[in-house]
Protein backbone atom coordinates (compact mmCIF):
# COMPACT_ATOMS: atom_id res chain seq x y z
CA UNK A 1 0.00 0.00 0.00
CA UNK A 2 2.99 2.37 0.50
CA UNK A 3 3.63 1.90 -2.97
CA UNK A 4 0.87 3.23 -4.26
CA UNK A 5 0.74 5.80 -1.82
CA UNK A 6 4.13 6.98 -2.96
CA UNK A 7 2.94 6.55 -6.41
CA UNK A 8 0.40 8.98 -5.89
CA UNK A 9 2.04 11.54 -3.94
CA UNK A 10 4.45 11.54 -7.16
CA UNK A 11 1.64 12.45 -10.17
CA UNK A 12 0.54 14.98 -7.94
CA UNK A 13 -2.32 13.52 -6.17
CA UNK A 14 -2.15 14.24 -2.31
CA UNK A 15 -4.96 15.74 0.65
CA UNK A 16 -3.01 19.34 1.34
CA UNK A 17 -3.31 20.44 5.04
CA UNK A 18 -5.43 23.78 4.10
CA UNK A 19 -9.12 23.79 2.65
CA UNK A 20 -9.75 20.24 4.44
CA UNK A 21 -13.95 19.73 5.55
CA UNK A 22 -13.58 16.04 6.13
CA UNK A 23 -10.70 14.15 4.99
CA UNK A 24 -8.79 16.60 1.97
CA UNK A 25 -9.67 14.02 -0.77
CA UNK A 26 -11.62 17.07 -3.09
CA UNK A 27 -9.38 19.61 -1.88
CA UNK A 28 -6.83 17.22 -3.41
CA UNK A 29 -8.16 16.42 -6.53
CA UNK A 30 -9.45 20.28 -7.31
CA UNK A 31 -5.49 20.86 -6.72
CA UNK A 32 -4.48 18.23 -9.14
CA UNK A 33 -6.73 19.40 -11.80
CA UNK A 34 -6.61 22.71 -11.25
CA UNK A 35 -9.93 22.71 -9.69
CA UNK A 36 -11.06 25.18 -6.83
CA UNK A 37 -11.82 23.17 -3.57
CA UNK A 38 -15.71 24.00 -3.80
CA UNK A 39 -15.74 22.92 -7.75
CA UNK A 40 -13.96 19.88 -7.01
CA UNK A 41 -16.27 18.85 -3.79
CA UNK A 42 -18.81 19.58 -6.38
CA UNK A 43 -17.98 17.69 -9.41
CA UNK A 44 -17.60 14.46 -6.78
CA UNK A 45 -20.92 14.38 -5.62
CA UNK A 46 -22.47 14.87 -9.12
CA UNK A 47 -20.14 12.26 -10.43
CA UNK A 48 -21.05 9.82 -7.56
CA UNK A 49 -24.93 10.33 -8.04
CA UNK A 50 -24.25 8.65 -11.39
CA UNK A 51 -24.01 5.18 -9.29
CA UNK A 52 -25.34 5.64 -6.00
CA UNK A 53 -24.13 4.13 -2.75
CA UNK A 54 -20.62 4.65 -4.77
CA UNK A 55 -19.05 7.51 -2.55
CA UNK A 56 -19.74 5.19 0.70
CA UNK A 57 -16.31 3.16 -1.15
CA UNK A 58 -14.56 5.55 -3.45
CA UNK A 59 -13.77 8.80 -0.70
CA UNK A 60 -12.80 6.20 2.24
CA UNK A 61 -10.83 4.78 -0.59
CA UNK A 62 -9.37 7.79 -1.75
CA UNK A 63 -8.89 9.20 2.04
CA UNK A 64 -6.60 5.77 2.88
CA UNK A 65 -4.51 5.63 -0.54
CA UNK A 66 -3.91 9.72 -0.78
CA UNK A 67 -1.15 10.93 1.06
CA UNK A 68 -1.06 13.45 3.49
CA UNK A 69 0.51 17.19 2.18
CA UNK A 70 3.21 16.07 4.78
CA UNK A 71 4.50 12.96 3.89
CA UNK A 72 5.10 13.56 0.04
Amino acid sequence: MSDIRASLGQRGLYRPRDHRILGGVCAGLGERFGLGPWTARLLFVLLLMVVPGSQLLIYPVLWILMPDELSR
